[in-house]
């Protein structure tokens, strides 16, 4: 079996994917990458916009795209979207390219960390956010756990300390 040297976090928003993707990248020597700032990036527009002209299905095509296009690197910590594990070929693409790391954040502490973020399209409606995420962690979270590796939680400790914990745990 070919050797593993990506490290892939999967997770929910508001989970610390990007913030503890980057406290492992740097404590390892590895390149971060982020699949919404890459999408952004790509586009040259923000992922609200994105959504807002596309819907949610072009951005989910444009996150696979990018993920496909990620995992193919070496040496890289990746923080997914946190709909991308929706796709079965990320899912596969994921398992195959890298040690997956599922953040377990509770409802609760999504709903505080998201709260005044206006970057989540999803959670920009009518609907109570709570709502919105207890909807998606019924869908997501089995994903979440089909494709992990292992499974860390975030919810009462810091970004760096979280990080450690998944260093511990990691093979390399």
């Amino acid at each position: 079996m070919a050797e593993k040297r990506n490290i892939f976090l999967v997770g929910p928003m508001g989970a610390g994917k990007s913030t503890i993707g980057r406290h492992i990248a740097d404590q390892l020597h590895l390149e971060f990458y982020d699949s919404d700032n890459e999408i952004e990036r790509r586009t040259g527009a923000d992922i609200a916009w994105v959504f807002d002209i596309e819907g949610e299905e072009g951005f989910r095509r444009r996150e696979e795209t990018v993920i496909t296009d990620l995992t193919e690197l070496q040496g890289i910590v990746l923080a997914t979207g946190g709909g991308s594990v929706v796709s079965k070929e990320v899912r596969n693409k994921l398992s195959a390219r890298g040690i997956v790391v599922y953040l377990e954040t509770p409802i609760e502490k999504q709903v505080a960390r998201t709260q005044r973020d206006k970057r989540r399209p999803l959670l920009q409606t009518k609907e109570d956010p709570q709502d919105v995420l207890e909807r998606l962690a019924e869908e997501r979270n089995p994903l979440y756990q089909e494709v992990a590796d292992f499974t860390v939680r975030t919810d009462e400790q810091s970004a760096k300390v979280v990080a450690n914990q998944i260093i511990e745990k990691l093979d390399f």
